[in-house]
């Protein structure tokens, strides 16, 4: 499995980014597919999740309402909308894959959220 990450950057406040990350591999569908981010000098952290059907979807509480995450099963691949960027939202952005006990990260996307 491998993942890659893509759509971060620099934004405004208030801005909005749609980050993707694209899996290669097999049977992608099986996948619990998740975004995590990191801050510097923080823990990294779950921002969303998604199960591999799409089905059922997660947030962190200071997402609801602004971060939407979908997943393509026929392109492998995982999206994270996010609206209203706030500079607290700065970090490297990760996907993660989840399946029978086995973890895959992507190499993380920069978002930096500043005037």
């Amino acid at each position: 499995v491998h993942l890659v990450e893509s759509g971060g950057g620099l934004v405004q406040p208030g801005g909005s980014l749609r980050l993707s990350c694209t899996f290669s591999g097999f049977s992608f569908r099986r996948y619990d597919m998740n975004w995590y981010r990191q801050a510097p000098g923080k823990e990294r952290e779950l921002v969303a999740g998604i199960s591999g059907a799409g089905t059922s979807t997660n947030y962190l509480d200071s997402a609801k309402g602004r971060f939407t995450i979908a997943r393509d099963n026929v392109k492998n691949t995982v999206y994270l909308q996010m609206n209203g960027l706030k500079p607290e939202d700065t970090g490297v952005y990760y996907c993660k894959a989840t399946w029978s006990g086995n973890d895959y990260w992507g190499q993380g996307t920069q978002v930096t959220v500043s005037s």
